[in-house]
């Protein structure tokens, strides 16, 4: 979530609500207040990335051993200073805020256009201005984490909320972000990942009190400002005519010439004139247009509230932070006990695709780096279709075993053409394979000797490669990995050229020994030089290559191979 200009309202027009600040000065307070504790700092993981992405030739997305080193500097810096690192990773697109997501979707999408344009048209590496991050990068880097001995977790709920209730409930020393909501979370310090200079570990703090004083606001009417504002549950164009007419009424004597500026100062005066009536709430609604949906506002407000408190303008406090352990009983997965595997897996940064498809039916992709213009190769997401069907075969069974009444997923992916107007409705696949379909529960929760053979067999069969299944097994597994979709790149992209596959298999096993130092200095590509393949999204090999991981480098990749975050 975020608040339109509120960080820059914040920096230029009430410089006192942030200021440098040590952490490693803050920790060693931390520990003279609770000894014996740890001074910890909780990490929102994907408002990181483009910070922790130092490579510059991001658009092969291939500079993994670079990125690991980037990783691990960034964990030393905060280690040596005695602070302790949690990191949070989305984990879910709550369907309120979909909406949302498919704006941002559809934006990024005509970003990667300009980048591929830029690249056909001046025949070289664009400069990090457009940069944008290599697909996959935010699943990677969960493993890379973990790797690297760190404690890391994805979301039940959307990520900022459990990045404040942990940091909140756990006396955390901060939160290191960028995000303007951590302003408005009644929570512990927010620090600025832009602003951090890891040598030092100065950083930008800021303060919700100093705010709050300099609007004449309460912190607990903060939730209520960043409603009236706009953000990802009410979008700003709904409320242009609420904010249109707090500017003509409520407008500063100290007018500022920036209008986004005057329209916060407006709102939070409003706010300040009503906050102190037994029914500010319903004053407020009143002002809002008659079309305006006030569960929408109770929504938005209740997104802010953390566990174990209150709001003054909620009359009733019916939270849906605990959204996921409510729909249990209500999950389109049946079998309560899988259910709850699926769930601590989540929770681990294990499977994350998978708990949203077993809880809700529904599966969703960001943008990959892939070229809509190129009429040769489908979009990922097309290509790697059949793969999915069969995995929603193994999720949810095939039913009664006839065609209509194979289990149906909604997908949000993003592919040429695709508008995202609404989900496509896509249906489970049955594996060919003797037997049938194996069950999910068979597949998680089977002890015997042969489970394991079992499980290989079923992910090849997914990408249609068990013809060859044996010669897979006796490789290593992230080389069997990469083979496997290799073999089904072959069969499914008729651009798709045996000099593609020597290229891809002689990075594989030719770069792998070689350290991050030595990769630097390897002779760039030619100019525009990106390979016709695109990325690859499939939990299936995200699950099989996890207990490998460290062995999969992106050095060895130079183009979109793995699963797309």
């Amino acid at each position: 979530m975020g608040i339109k200009g509120l960080l820059g309202f914040v920096q230029n027009t009430c410089p006192d609500t942030c200021h440098m600040v040590n952490l490693q000065t803050l920790a060693n307070r931390h520990k003279t207040s609770y000894p014996g504790c740890i001074p910890t700092i909780v990490v929102d993981a994907m408002g990181c990335l483009r910070k922790w992405y130092t490579p510059h030739d991001w658009i092969h997305g291939g500079q993994w051993k670079e990125y690991l080193c980037s990783l691990q500097d960034f964990i030393d810096a905060f280690q040596t200073a005695g602070i302790r690192l949690v990191f949070i990773f989305d984990g879910v697109i709550e369907e309120k805020k979909r909406e949302e997501w498919v704006k941002r979707r559809l934006r990024d999408k005509t970003e990667i256009s300009k980048i591929f344009n830029f690249i056909k048209t001046r025949k070289q590496q664009p400069d990090r201005s457009m940069f944008f991050i290599p697909s996959g990068i935010a699943t990677f880097t969960r493993f890379a984490l973990k790797n690297l001995g760190q404690e890391v977790f994805c979301s039940h709920v959307e990520a900022d909320y459990e990045v404040a209730s942990y940091g909140l409930a756990h006396n955390c020393l901060g939160i290191l972000g960028e995000d303007s909501d951590y302003l408005i979370f009644n929570t512990v310090p927010y620090f600025s990942i832009n602003k951090l200079i890891l040598d030092t570990l100065v950083t930008l703090m800021y303060s919700r009190e100093n705010l709050c004083r300099h609007l004449n606001l309460h912190i607990c009417d903060l939730p209520l400002l960043a409603c009236l504002l706009g953000n990802d549950i009410i979008p700003e164009h709904m409320l242009r005519g609420f904010q249109r007419n707090c500017t003509a009424q409520y407008r500063s004597q100290y007018s500022h010439p920036n209008q986004r500026t005057q329209v916060i100062q407006s709102v939070a005066n409003f706010i300040s004139s009503i906050r102190s009536s037994p029914h500010g709430i319903n004053e407020v609604k009143r002002r809002l247009p008659t079309w305006f949906d006030s569960l929408l506002l109770q929504k938005g407000l209740e997104s802010y509230v953390l566990p174990h408190q209150t709001s003054p303008w909620l009359p009733t406090r019916l939270l849906d932070h605990g959204a996921y352990a409510k729909e249990t009983d209500a999950c389109v997965c049946p079998d309560k006990e899988i259910v709850q595997i699926v769930l601590d897996d989540h929770f681990k940064g294990d499977n994350v695709m998978i708990c949203n498809v077993l809880f809700n039916g529904v599966a969703d992709c960001s943008n990959t780096l892939e070229d809509d213009d190129d009429r040769e190769i489908p979009g990922q997401a097309l290509v790697y279709k059949l793969a999915r069907q069969h995995i929603y075969a193994i999720l949810f069974g095939t039913g009664a075993g006839s065609m209509c009444s194979f289990p149906v997923v909604k997908e949000w992916y993003i592919y040429p053409e695709n508008q995202l107007l609404q989900p496509d409705l896509v249906e489970a696949v049955p594996l060919s394979v003797p037997g049938g379909t194996p069950s999910l529960r068979d597949l998680l929760l089977d002890g015997g000797a042969n489970i394991q053979m079992l499980r290989f067999h079923t992910l090849m069969a997914c990408f249609q490669v068990e013809f060859c299944k044996e010669e897979l097994n006796m490789l290593e597994h992230s080389l069997a990995a990469t083979c496997c979709l290799l073999i089904y790149l072959a069969l499914k992209v008729n651009t798709f050229s045996l000099e593609d596959i020597d290229a891809f298999l002689s990075h594989a096993l030719c770069l792998g020994r070689k350290s991050a130092e030595q990769l630097k200095h390897l002779q760039n590509r030619g100019p525009g030089g990106l390979s016709p393949i695109h990325r690859t999204n499939c939990p299936a090999l995200d699950a099989s290559t996890k207990g490998s991981f460290s062995a999969l480098n992106w050095d060895s990749v130079p183009t979109n191979l793995l699963p797309a975050c």
